[in-house]
């Protein structure tokens, strides 16, 4: 670890979240001296974030956290174009209609976890359709155009890698990197933002929009990227059998939420803790020491850390309780996953698809023949089966020993 002066740069190393630093004497410098505006970039393609975007969202957190002003930079403009980087294929085009619901459905997990108003540390959200939309094509070629090489422009990784996998890239997605580097320079001449931080994967991009600001503006910026995050098994953070894992409850029920830190891996838990939760970091140190099924007590803290900060203390609760219930007394917590069958039932392939347990019914029938199927305890091997309940009844329904839901009619 490195011995900084500002809160900001302490806090943030000591936690895990630096990877890579444009000028770390420089901005520890500012961060010690004077509010320092920071912001990172999320493009509205969904109704909701999903983890993979956590440990940014906790940047900005952190960076309110030790004085600073966080700035949300939603890319209503830039979604419509798309961002290039490590996508093989063209994202679809989205509705002006979508774009707004996206953004209002992916706000509410920001109001969570920062302080927004009018305050020099309280956080903002902006969009950058409010800029990027009233620039005509000619005047931004002229303006900015000239300021980006496409020598420079064919070495990026998102151009690069597109190029050499024979995927095509459009022209439009080619001038992605134009426009989010000009985000940069909008925002340091319109809101004195200093510091943009991201992925590794958008160093490139963070850098261009420094150069940009300098040779337009002669501002000093800096730029901030967090490591790849991996679990400990290589996986890529997020990313689980039956589909991401969703910030928002809409996509995703509290109980699956609450479930997916609950199960991390052991070597997972002490990072996990520093990146995404406020504990102290003497007690996440003592946690991580925890061993055999001790451990699980710590997956358990951080289970309910994370979903207090991201769904709420209720939601932390309820999904605890039902954990409790299922795993413990054998019965059927209130948080389970629930599915109506209807009175003429539901094959059990079918059932476990819906449930999203089984990414096909091609898996399904594999975790029928394994055994890891169960029906109110009893093993279901028969792909016919057909799954019906008395109306007013319920059944549970169990892949494994971690996946467990309701059946109703």
């Amino acid at each position: 670890m490195t011995n900084y002066n500002s809160d900001l740069l302490r806090v943030l190393d000591e936690r895990g979240y630096i990877h890579q630093l444009t000028d770390a004497e420089g901005l520890d410098k500012l961060a010690a001296a004077q509010v320092v505006p920071g912001y990172i970039g999320f493009d509205a393609t969904a109704p909701s974030l999903h983890i993979g975007s956590l440990v940014q969202i906790m940047m900005l957190r952190r960076l309110q956290q030790t004085g600073h002003k966080p700035i949300v930079l939603m890319g209503g403009g830039t979604t419509r174009i798309g961002d290039p980087t490590g996508r093989d294929e063209s994202r679809k085009m989205l509705t002006d209609e979508t774009i707004a619901d996206n953004i209002a459905g992916i706000r509410t997990v920001f109001e969570r976890l920062l302080t927004f108003g009018d305050g020099p540390t309280d956080a903002v959200m902006v969009d950058n359709q409010d800029w990027l939309g009233g620039l005509g094509y000619i005047e931004m070629l002229q303006k900015v155009g000239t300021h980006f090489t496409v020598n420079r422009m064919l070495t990026f990784d998102s151009v690069r890698l597109r190029l050499e996998r024979e995927q095509p890239m459009t022209f439009l997605e080619f001038n992605y990197m134009i426009l989010q580097g000009y985000d940069f320079r909008h925002l340091a001449q319109e809101m004195g933002v200093r510091l943009q931080m991201g992925g590794s994967d958008q160093w490139g991009n963070i850098v261009n929009g420094m150069e940009l600001g300098r040779r337009m503006d002669g501002s000093d910026l800096f730029g901030l990227t967090t490591p790849l995050l991996t679990t400990a098994d290589g996986g890529k953070m997020g990313k689980t059998a039956s589909g991401a894992i969703w910030l928002n409850e809409a996509q995703l029920p509290n109980y699956d939420f609450w479930q997916y830190w609950r199960n991390v891996d052991d070597r997972d838990v002490g990072r996990f803790l520093r990146l995404f939760t406020d504990l102290p970091l003497d007690e996440i140190a003592r946690l991580e020491t925890l061993e055999g099924a001790e451990i699980n007590h710590a997956k358990t803290v951080l289970a309910n850390a994370v979903t207090t900060l991201v769904r709420g203390s209720e939601a932390a609760t309820t999904a605890e309780r039902t954990a409790a219930d299922t795993f413990a007394g054998g019965g059927a917590g209130e948080d389970l996953p629930m599915l109506e069958v209807g009175e003429d039932g539901m094959r059990i392939g079918a059932v476990l698809t819906a449930l999203g347990f089984t990414a096909s019914n091609g898996e399904a029938k594999r975790k029928l023949a394994e055994g890891a199927v169960k029906l109110d305890g009893v093993a279901v091997t028969d792909p016919g089966h057909l799954v019906t309940v008395t109306a007013g009844t319920e059944a549970k329904l169990s892949l494994g020993k971690k996946k467990h839901a309701i059946i109703r009619r």
